[in-house]
Parts: structure tokens; C-alpha cells; sequence
């Protein structure tokens, strides 16, 4: 992949730093962390100028945000809750309280998913879902990006030769936040599966369905009954 990645540069220049780290964004087994270093060590070898090198990866890491965003824009709300319905031990309730949270915290959750691994590559699709401020998105997106690009590229710029080093120790920081991620999901299943066994086994999800107040007539007051 580095030779890849490599060529595709020295071929294209900074389009083609731009298209690598947009597929970043498309295709998340296609590491930032080795990318972007690449990136520095190109422009080190005066394939392009550092600036350059910004430049590029930042508009690829932008443009590739986008696309999510507007596959997440696409998708829509209730097609995503529907969805989030049919997978196995999860509740539409689960999808709510989601929603819920990323209207509080949007905004930090867009920039800061920016510089977390793995992360970084899903954040722009409930962006979208939720029809997140476009302008406000793009501003965002655009201003963790550059940090965390800047932060990779001039490393491996500084490295040259070496730049392997900067995804060796970056690694180290994508392992940590995978290893959460994996015990945090096996202590979700567990405790989901305890809850469903002491529930009965039920397979529906009664949030799935909402029930709407029906309004009964009496000739004194008016009522909402459930």
C-alpha cells in the first residue's frame, strides 16, 4: 500500500495525495497514519512543497467527508432508524438515544472525530443523517483535518526515509482506541443479551413502534388516552 500510495503521488503530485487520503475516508482499511506521513515524505522529496502537501491531504480528507455526509443526507432518519431496527440486539431506542446526543453534541463530536482513528472515517455519516448545518460541517471538518494532518505530514516530512516510524508509534494510539472500541461492543452484547433473558425472550422492539395519544370525547372534558 505505501508503494502504491507512493507512486500514485509521484504520478499525480498533490491530486494524487488528495485521492489517497479521500479514499481514507471511503475505505477506513486505508490508514491516515500511513498515508499522511507518506505525504511528507513526498514533499520532502520536493514532489510537492509542505504547504502543498497541507494543501492536498487537507481538500482530499474534506472532500472525502463529504461524500459521506451526503450518503448519510441520502439515507435520511427514518431510513437509518429502520435499519438500526433489523440489527440484531440493538434497539431503535438505542438509535434515539444516539440521535439524542449528537444534537447536544454535534459540533465537538464532527471535530474532534477528526483526529480519532477509525472514527474520523464514520463521524461525517450521522452529520448527514442528522442535516447537520452544511457550512458549519465543512468548517469543522476542514479544522480537525488540518490539525490532524499537519500533525502526520510534517512528521514524516521531518523523518524523510524514516517516516515509517510515525505509523509505528501511531499505531500504538489505533490499537489502544480499536481494543475500547471491541470491549466497549462485547460489553454492550452482554449486557443486551441479560437484559432480552430476563425480559422473556421477547423478539419484538417495542420502540420500534410509536403509539400516537387517541383523543375520546365526553361531554364535559376532553382527554388523551394511550
Amino acid at each position: 500500500m505505501a508503494g502504491w500510495a507512493v507512486e500514485l503521488m509521484d504520478t499525480l503530485g498533490g491530486v494524487g495525495a488528495a485521492l489517497v487520503v479521500g479514499l481514507d475516508n471511503l475505505f477506513p482499511p486505508i490508514p491516515s497514519e500511513l498515508v499522511l506521513p507518506l505525504a511528507g515524505f513526498s514533499a520532502s522529496k520536493g514532489v510537492f512543497t509542505l504547504a502543498g502537501a497541507l494543501f492536498w491531504t487537507t481538500l482530499g480528507s474534506v472532500v472525502g467527508a463529504i461524500i459521506v455526509y451526503l450518503a448519510g443526507v441520502l439515507l435520511g432518519q427514518e431510513r437509518t432508524r429502520t435499519i438500526v431496527g433489523k440489527i440484531p440486539l440493538v434497539k431503535v431506542s438505542d438509535f434515539d438515544k444516539t440521535e439524542k446526543w449528537f444534537a447536544k453534541h454535534g459540533t465537538k463530536a464532527v471535530f474532534f472525530g477528526r483526529m480519532i482513528p477509525l472514527f474520523r472515517s464514520f463521524i461525517s455519516l450521522p452529520a448527514g443523517v442528522e442535516k447537520m448545518n452544511f457550512a458549519k460541517f465543512l468548517v469543522l471538518t476542514a479544522a480537525g483535518s488540518l490539525i490532524w494532518n499537519t500533525i502526520f505530514v510534517v512528521a514524516g516530512y521531518q523523518l524523510g526515509e524514516n517516516w515509517h516510524l510515525v505509523d509505528q508509534y501511531a499505531g500504538v494510539f489505533q490499537k489502544i482506541v480499536i481494543g475500547a472500541v471491541a470491549v466497549a461492543v462485547v460489553l454492550f452484547v452482554i449486557m443486551r443479551i441479560r437484559k432480552k433473558r430476563k425480559g422473556g425472550g421477547g423478539d419484538g422492539d417495542e420502540d420500534a413502534t410509536q403509539v400516537l395519544p387517541r383523543v375520546e370525547r365526553d361531554s364535559e372534558v376532553t382527554r388523551p388516552i394511550r
